[in-house]
């Protein structure tokens, strides 16, 4: 028989109308049924579950389904049994003869070592102030093992409180952290990575004016809330594209981004898998943490097919709500111009220029070059590195350094020659042109 939707005045089942709070389930459990097939072995773990809680904590808990794909209450709740929690018990194993506890290696830890804690799956774990419970059920198919994902609830009530602090526990843990997503031939990966070394405003070195506005952007973006935003009718979003040569500080503009806003912060590198899904996902779940940063990572890169959906979703009402968007490229010639200047996309755009002789000062006194030249060798360096990058600028302090602790000075000079050397079969396409007996490619 058919179940049709219910409705305030209850529902029609078979062309009989059943009133509200009269409704019965149209198939029920029948142990032993031989025309049960695979329901019978799902409903046996689903209610013995149910059972078990209600026998454990003296209340019943009910089976509720996800339809947002919201996995981040399974996160914390790793993350609750690793560290082991007090607020959450393992109420016991689903299955005998399956794994009941695991070991896993810890590297976000001071000391990297391998913990051991109880399996996410095959157990049963329960949030008892809360009245939740989450189970991992293992399902048993002919060509292996897999996973289901099951929640159970005292209420309505209770499972809203949940997944309500799941959003301020998720908004506090990533703020010491980045979300990292990655478009791969399997779907998007996405995972949680700690920031292990702090980038400080104080380490970007960029023109005065150009920094302080960009960082007065974002503290002005998270000092207000939605309410300033939808009192004047202005959109509780804003978007900025950096753009420049690889190597002049986009990267470590972005770091310090992230380590320095009183919100998260994720990133988004764009591939040749990134897929209509895969935008979708990553703004569902930057909704979820806002007010953030998304950060998207060589935007040209946005494979043609899938720019229009991307440019739609931008122009959505309520798809970067509490959304600070930073893009990066390398190639602003290859952006696509609805992205460029456009009030709901990009609102400004910024280039990130060579560094002039003011900014390679900074870069290298903050870096400490003075520690292995002399100040005269340090003015050669400064001005024999017109036309380098941030990043070559870095190279050149690291092979300063090393350089100094072989044999006790840095040739500023000869290191400089070298790179220049290394630059120019770069924009010559020479790399391994065959002089030396090697072997490559030459234009």
């Amino acid at each position: 028989m058919e179940r049709k939707a219910k409705s305030d005045k209850g529902l029609r089942i078979a062309g009989i109308d059943i009133p509200a709070g009269q409704e019965r389930t149209i198939v029920a459990y029948e142990p032993g049924n031989p025309n049960m097939g695979d329901y019978e072995a799902y409903a046996r773990v689903t209610r013995g579950i149910e059972a078990m809680l209600e026998e454990r904590y003296g209340i019943a808990y009910t089976l509720y389904a996800s339809d947002d794909g919201n996995s981040d209450y399974w996160d914390l709740l790793e993350e609750d049994v690793k560290k082991g929690a007090a607020e959450v018990e393992c109420a016991g194993k689903i299955y005998e003869g399956l794994e009941g506890r695991t070991f896993a290696y810890d590297e976000d830890s001071s000391s990297p070592e391998y913990t051991i804690h109880p399996a996410i799956r095959n157990n049963v774990f329960v949030y008892p102030q809360q009245g939740v419970a989450l189970a991992r059920i293992p399902m048993f198919r002919q060509h292996g093992i897999y996973s289901e994902d099951f929640v159970f609830a005292t209420d309505d009530e209770a499972i809203s409180r949940f997944l309500g602090s799941v959003r301020t526990r998720q908004r506090n843990r990533e703020k010491n952290r980045i979300t990292v997503f990655t478009d791969t031939n399997n779907g998007i990966q996405r995972e949680s990575e700690p920031i292990t070394r702090t980038v400080t405003r104080d380490d970007v070195i960029l023109p005065e004016p150009l920094k302080k506005e960009i960082y007065r952007s974002l503290d002005q973006f998270f000092a207000s809330d939605r309410t300033f935003y939808h009192k004047h009718n202005l959109p509780f979003k804003r978007g900025i594209l950096l753009y420049g040569r690889p190597g002049n500080g986009k990267t470590t503009l972005v770091k310090s981004i992230a380590g320095s806003v009183p919100g998260p912060a994720a990133y988004w590198q764009i591939t040749e898998y990134t897929s209509s899904g895969s935008v979708q996902e990553v703004f569902e779940t930057a909704a979820r943490l806002a007010p953030m940063v998304l950060v998207i990572e060589d935007i040209d890169s946005m494979p043609q097919g899938v720019r229009s959906f991307f440019l739609n979703t931008l122009d959505g009402a309520t798809s970067k709500e509490g959304i600070f968007l930073i893009g990066t490229t390398n190639y602003p010639d290859k952006i696509d111009p609805g992205l460029m200047n456009r009030a709901g996309r990009f609102d400004r755009s910024y280039e990130i220029m060579l560094p002039d002789e003011g900014m390679r000062r900074a870069f290298l006194e903050r870096r400490g070059l003075t520690e292995f030249v002399s100040q005269q060798g340090f003015e050669q360096a400064i001005s024999l590195t017109k036309g380098f990058s941030m990043a070559q600028l870095g190279e050149l302090y690291v092979s300063a350094a090393l350089d100094w602790n072989e044999r006790g000075e840095a040739d500023i000079a000869g290191i400089v020659r070298s790179m220049n050397g290394e630059l120019s079969k770069e924009k010559k396409g020479s790399w391994m042109d065959g002089r030396d007996g090697g072997i490559g490619f030459q234009f």
